[in-house]
C-alpha cells in the first residue's frame, strides 16, 4: 500500500488530498476512510488506488500506525 501525508483536508465537504511519497497528489472522499471527521492535515496514511473519471483517487486510507 502507498504511504503519504494529508494535504489538505476539506471536512464540511467531506474530501481531501494526500500526498504520497511517490511524489503524486490522490484526491480520497469521505466514503474511502473510517474516522474522516476526526482526521487532521499532515497525518501520516497508507491507501490504495483506484481509477476514477477524474484520475486516479485514494481509497481504503488508514492512519499510519
Amino acid at each position: 500500500m502507498p504511504n503519504g501525508t494529508v494535504k489538505k483536508l476539506v471536512s464540511d465537504r467531506g474530501f481531501g488530498f494526500i500526498a504520497a511519497e511517490d511524489g503524486k497528489e490522490y484526491f480520497f472522499h469521505r466514503d474511502g476512510m473510517e474516522g474522516f471527521d476526526s482526521l487532521v492535515g499532515g497525518e501520516k496514511v497508507t491507501f490504495q488506488v483506484e481509477p476514477s473519471p477524474k484520475g486516479p483517487r485514494a481509497k481504503q486510507v488508514e492512519l499510519s500506525q
